[in-house]
């Protein structure tokens, strides 16, 4: 399975936005810290906040910031939400399936298993236990930023 750039990106804008609880963080941040272009993180920004996972500030001094504690955010949760259309192979979306075993095929039945543990792992795990050593991230972000300078 491979997650699509969408999910990575999102998963990436809530970490960096987790390690800065004391802040409001601009999209204009995340791209630079991440060298993500804005235009795909505003996409993502709006639908985790219509979601109620980011809250959005707006105005001069406006951003971002999580909308709930990060021990309540589920990494399944989120990337269940990004993943949305992304069937894991062509069998799974029957508007696009041209299989001709599908009816009796088995393998699709293994890998909707497989997919499933897959969520469920990610289900266990939350944004909080992805960033219980923040000063270990903030430093990295730090290197990165100071390589760009």
């Amino acid at each position: 399975m491979r997650l699509t750039n969408y999910s990575d990106y999102a998963l990436r804008m809530l970490i960096y936005v987790a390690v800065h609880p004391d802040k409001l963080i601009t999209i204009g941040e995340v791209s630079k810290a991440y060298s993500i272009s804005k235009n795909h993180l505003m996409k993502i920004a709006n639908e985790l906040s219509v979601a109620g996972i980011l809250e959005t500030v707006r105005g001069r001094n406006g951003g971002l910031r999580l909308a709930k504690p990060p021990s309540e955010i589920r990494i399944g949760t989120v990337v269940r939400m990004t993943e949305t259309g992304s069937a894991l192979v062509e069998c799974f979306d029957p508007a696009t399936n041209h299989c001709v075993i599908t009816r009796a095929c088995r393998l699709k039945h293994l890998l909707a298993q497989a997919l499933e543990a897959f969520y469920l792992r990610l289900d266990e795990e939350t944004l909080a236990d992805l960033v219980h050593r923040p000063r270990n991230l903030l430093a990295l972000f730090d290197v990165a930023q100071d390589a760009e300078a």
